[in-house]
């Protein structure tokens, strides 16, 4: 039965079940969870979460001190646990979104209506889009996380029950990307420090306090902790005494001087008394270092140390800058210079640990987030893909392994429009690569969400022992940014940075020198007047330089760097000696320079003439002449830092290439270079043997020797063709075997092609020839086109021959440079000429005998008229004498009766 209500009695009913469904929603709430009233702190996963929560009843939660920067498709989530297997089969628990940035906000969250907390055991934050945890908290008591290090309070005497290392009770800003945050212990005499700042991750960030009876130069005699990253990603902290305003140095007396580890001045005291300062955790997300520390306030160590009274106002002071990595005289991590201003790179200020502050307002946001390593994909080698352990991907959570692309954790990947790109896929037969537009692969269609893959596939699997070879070549329509990887598993590789041009299309030539860490590029000039070079680090440093010679003694170096503002230099140096006082600046003529850093990888180029203009000839840039005939033997450092001012020791390189690679301009390669000249003139004079003498003699035997009787004429034809076609063949092998190769890209190899294939083609064309009929007077149509077809393709062949033996000869000069280059193309004109004068001589001699031919037949009476195999095919007279007989013929029987 339907029922119709009126409209004013259709509104009435409306409004009574708003109302009823807002009273049902706003009802009180019960408590019976015993979760109520316990704090818990949000494990920091990434974009700088971090806040506290608590359960209000058993439909709500507060959240409070909450810090986040902004998402795409943020909602409050809940799994069964915090691993990727798990967070990736979530649900949404709340209708609020999280897609702003949050700066130190408190707020209530309500859940579904039909939701409890017992479905909820641990609730995250999660980027729906990016499949993205930023964090999360464990609500089930028996499933809490491992503590992170320290030593945690006893847990019944507080209502929070989970600590994690990312929050303090004090944080105090520094510098507008530098802050300090710290808790207090009195009763056990320790201060747990952590340090935040959105830097590089190749930088250092120290905190110390100054010696209190310092009334100026603060930072001499004070106490400092410098903390950072190694290159493995390992956060450490270091207990460091500044004795001098210079880098740590050691002294012929043995003594040490600058800013120092504790370590260094009492290399014979006990390590807990020379390094009392211990880091206990460490992160790096979203482009910002974060390491905690715990230092006593008492320390054992009265003469490197300072003991700290937390009640009292005391001088702090506070760096951050680059730092020089361990190496074999100093095996630690070295602090440098800070440079820069006052207050943006160093400073100090009077800090009470008793007072508590809060000043720091939202999350650190750098300017560069992007942390993975940059690999650069090079069409001349291969990027050979397998799986590891995870231990930093980008976009938590992700599965236990991951893609390592030339032994990097799932890097940025950079390719170029244009340039192929070649795999080496030896991951495991069940993981299977492709390059896709979705972020997360693992077939997106599975997800109902559509994908556009752009190369690989379930095929593209292989093993170490029997790879897979996946080539992909992104064209100007391909996105600027895609994804690599597996077809099976979701989040294994990492996303695809698609540019417009690079180095390998810039340049016509690229090796990699010495331990795979420097790719050297170069292109040489048509006009063989200069060299454009370029060089690119692998490995992250502060400056690169490439040399030229055996070691870098005796050699010319060019050194690119950036500077304190961000700027690239290249200059270029005479060494003479090991240290920093036989590196002599040098003014060479350098033009089109420029030089780049990329998440700290080093790339620098420039144009240099090969024989440098030197009006002064004294000066020892004018013996850095580059000879592209001759192997060029290339050596290459790196270093933490440069300047162009006074060169010292903490300019001097932290690694450097083993030995030199000697670099083939002309080859495109850095193998050891043989002498193939020998091979290049038995080549030349093979080819002349053929086309200037074998193959012509051939022609002119089949075209003035015929008045022979006999087929002489025809057996010298055939011999000096076959023999001139074998010497031919035999020449191109030695071409190939020189060049390593077939190339066709000089006009004297377009030249040789044609003419071998116009030669190639005359013994087929041989064995198809018609036959010539018998006592007839007609030539057939099919004879006729297989002469015409004969003689123009033989005489073509020539032609092209000749002018492939002049392309040669010329190739030869430019790229050899080879002093009688000239002579010889004269020797072939005057040959070729000579050529010429004969064939018009014996074309002359048998014009005369087609005369004298064509006379005595007119004379004839009767008689049989035989086909003249001496008539030549082109010749004008062709018509006159095959028709003279037959109107002698005619003639004969009109004039016979006249006789009787």
């Amino acid at each position: 039965m339907l029922v119709h209500f009126k409209p004013p009695l259709l509104g009435l009913v409306l409004f009574f079940l708003i109302i009823f469904c807002f009273a049902d929603r706003d009802k009180e709430c019960p408590k019976s969870t015993p979760l109520v009233g316990l704090e818990y702190e949000f494990t920091m996963v990434q974009h700088q979460l971090r806040g506290v929560f608590s359960l209000i009843d058993d439909c709500s939660f507060k959240v409070k001190e909450f810090d986040m920067l902004a998402g795409t498709d943020v909602y409050w989530w809940s799994t069964m646990a915090p691993n990727f297997g798990n967070l990736t089969k979530g649900f949404i628990v709340s209708d609020q979104k999280l897609n702003q940035t949050y700066k130190n906000a408190s707020f209530t969250v309500r859940l579904f209506d039909n939701l409890t907390w017992d479905q909820i055991p641990v609730l995250a934050i999660w980027d729906v889009h990016t499949a993205s945890s930023f964090g999360h908290v464990v609500l089930n008591a028996s499933d809490l996380e491992p503590t992170w290090g320290l030593d945690m309070p006893p847990l019944p005497e507080q209502n929070r029950i989970q600590m994690m290392p990312t929050m303090f009770d004090n944080c105090k800003e520094l510098a507008k990307n530098y802050r300090i945050r710290w808790s207090l212990d009195v009763d056990q005499q320790f201060i747990d420090i952590g340090l935040e700042a959105a830097i590089g991750i190749q930088k250092y960030m120290a905190f110390g306090w100054a010696d209190p009876s310092k009334g100026t130069g603060l930072m001499l005699g004070s106490d400092v902790v410098v903390t950072g990253f190694t290159e493995e990603g390992r956060p450490f902290a270091d207990d460091f005494f500044i004795s001098d305003y210079s880098e740590c140095s050691f002294k012929k007396d043995g003594s040490v001087s600058g800013v120092c580890p504790d370590s260094v001045y009492q290399r014979n005291g006990p390590v807990g008394l020379t390094n009392n300062s211990k880091a206990f955790y460490g992160l790096r997300k979203d482009g910002v270092s974060f390491i905690r520390y715990r230092r006593p306030l008492i320390s054992d160590d009265k003469k490197y140390d300072i003991s700290v009274n937390y009640t009292d106002n005391m001088t702090v002071i506070w760096a951050m800058g680059l730092m020089r990595p361990p190496d074999a005289l100093r095996p630690f991590y070295l602090p440098q210079n800070h440079g820069g201003p006052k207050g943006l790179t160093y400073g100090h200020l009077v800090l009470n640990l008793s007072e508590h502050e809060n000043n720091c307002l939202g999350p650190l946001d750098a300017d560069d987030k992007e942390d993975q390593d940059l690999v650069i994909a090079d069409a001349k080698a291969p990027l050979v893909v397998v799986t590891g352990d995870a231990l930093h991907y980008p976009n938590p959570p992700n599965p236990p392994k991951v893609f390592y692309i030339n032994k990097k954790e799932a890097p940025v990947l950079r390719v170029e429009r244009g340039v192929p790109v070649k795999f080496s896929i030896q991951a495991g037969h069940d993981v299977a690569l492709y390059i896709t537009s979705d972020l997360l692969g693992g077939n997106a269609t599975l997800r109902n969400r559509t994908e556009t893959i752009y190369a690989g596939g379930p095929e593209a699997e292989g093993v170490p022992s029997s790879p897979k070879e996946l080539v992909w070549a992104p064209d100007r329509n391909t996105p600027d940014q895609v994804y690599y990887q597996s077809v099976f598993q979701q989040k294994m590789g990492w996303r695809i940075e698609v540019v417009d041009g690079g180095l390998p299309d810039m340049y016509n030539n690229s090796v990699v020198l010495d331990d795979q860490q420097v790719t050297f590029f170069w292109t040489l000039s048509k006009d063989k007047e200069s060299i454009s070079l370029a060089a690119r680090a692998e490995k992250k440093s502060n400056y690169l330089a490439i040399g030229f010679g055996t070691s870098m003694v005796n050699s010319y170096a060019y050194v690119g760097w950036i500077d304190s503002v961000g700027k690239g230099h290249v200059n270029t140096y005479w060494i003479d000696g090991m240290d920093a006082s036989s590196v002599h600046p040098t003014n060479e003529n350098l033009t089109y320079v420029r030089c780049k850093s990329e998440n700290g990888i080093i790339t620098f180029e420039f144009t240099r003439p090969l024989k440098p203009p030197c009006p002064h000839k004294h000066k020892p840039e004018c013996k850095n002449i580059i000879d592209p005939t001759t192997p060029l033997k290339v050596i290459w450092a790196m270093g933490s830092s440069w300047t162009d001012e006074h060169l010292t020791e903490k300019n001097m390189h932290f690694v450097k290439s083993q030995r030199p690679v000697r670099v083939l301009l002309l080859h495109g390669s850095a193998e050891a270079e043989q002498d193939l000249r020998p091979v290049l003139a038995v080549h030349g004079f093979m080819m002349f043997l053929a086309w200037g003498i074998v193959l012509p003699g051939g022609i002119l035997a089949a075209r003035y020797l015929k008045h022979v009787k006999g087929d002489g004429w025809y057996q010298i034809h055939v011999y000096l063709q076959y023999s001139g076609l074998a010497i031919v063949l035999l020449a191109l092998l030695f071409a190939v075997a020189e060049l390593r190769g077939f190339y066709v890209s000089s006009l004297h190899v377009k030249f040789g092609i044609t003419a071998i294939v116009f030669a190639c083609v005359q013994p087929v064309n041989a064995c198809i020839r018609p036959k010539k009929p018998d006592n007839s007077d007609v030539v057939s149509p099919k004879r006729l086109m297989w002469e015409y077809f004969h003689v123009i393709v033989g005489r073509s062949a020539i032609v092209v021959g000749i002018a492939a033996l002049f392309s040669g000869m010329k190739h030869l000069g430019d790229r050899y440079g080879g002093e009688n280059v000239h002579g010889l193309i004269w020797a072939l004109v005057i040959w070729f000429l000579i050529c010429g004068s004969v064939v018009v001589y014996l074309e002359l001699c048998q014009k005369q005998r087609r005369r004298e031919r064509v006379f005595e037949r007119s004379n004839w009476v009767l008689g049989n008229v035989e086909e003249d195999d001496s008539a030549d095919l082109l010749s004008p007279t062709r018509d006159y004498v095959e028709k003279g007989p037959q109107q002698s013929g005619r003639l004969e029987v009109q004039l016979e009766p006249l006789n009787r």
